[in-house]
């Protein structure tokens, strides 16, 4: 069965929805596990994690508290650390894409034959045209430097195999680099399948670096994505 992790930083505003959307995929999926992981909030999102799974204790769900945030993919990585299914899964918490979106993926995964190292991920729709270009333009440049081509690296949900992600997370980056990582790393030993996804406005709270982020917070994670690709282009090289 499927695990999803969802993180969570200063998201205390979407949080009522997404409980909603949570309880429904448990309910809709047996043996299903939802990891709510706290990356280091500075808002009441724990204090509200804690008392939805007080509330609900016949959901298979869990919380993990990370006391100091040290990137996104560090709040993504330490939840599937205590994922305790075989298929693991991440989305994210601010309602852009929905977690129903990680049912889908998991279908999917049981449809193909050869599935140890295979990615499943979302292919966004309905995204503004500026977002779209730089998100493509990222893809273009990574696809040429890495010789590979990579397209909505940064799509949610990404499902995969315990096998796969036991292989592959010693080096992983815990910056926002980390869907790079696992886009690449699915490239290299299998193969990447995509679906579409709706991606819809952001309800409520501040952009960490995707849609409706500001033009610094961009930057700074461009310049860090530049400078995984680099380094990833100079290992394959060696």
């Amino acid at each position: 069965m499927i695990s999803v992790v969802i993180p969570c930083y200063n998201e205390e505003d979407n949080l009522p929805l997404l409980f909603v959307r949570v309880t429904q995929f448990l309910e809709s999926l047996e043996g299903a596990e939802v990891i709510l992981v706290n990356n280091g909030s500075k808002d009441e999102s724990l204090k509200k994690m804690n008392q939805f799974r007080l509330d609900h204790p016949h959901l298979n769900l869990n919380v993990c508290n990370v006391k100091i945030n040290e990137g996104y993919g560090n709040g993504i990585l330490r939840g599937l650390d205590i994922a305790k299914n075989d298929i693991l899964c991440w989305t994210h918490a601010d309602l852009q894409t929905d977690i129903m979106d990680c049912k889908k993926a998991w279908e999917l995964y049981q449809n193909q034959k050869s599935n140890t190292y295979l990615l499943i991920k979302g292919f966004r729709t309905k995204r503004r045209w500026t977002e779209m270009m730089l998100s493509y333009g990222m893809a273009f440049w990574a696809s040429l430097k890495l010789r590979t081509w990579l397209v909505e690296v940064n799509a949610q949900p990404k499902l995969f195999s315990k096998k796969f992600y036991n292989e592959v997370k010693e080096n992983a980056p815990l910056d926002f680099s980390l869907d790079l990582h696992f886009h690449l790393m699915a490239k290299k030993k299998g193969k990447v399948v995509t679906f579409p996804v709706q991606f819809l406005p952001r309800i409520a709270g501040e952009a960490k670096g995707g849609s409706g982020s500001s033009l610094r917070t961009k930057w700074r994670i461009i310049k860090r994505t530049l400078k995984y690709i680099n380094q990833f282009s100079e290992n394959s090289e060696h």
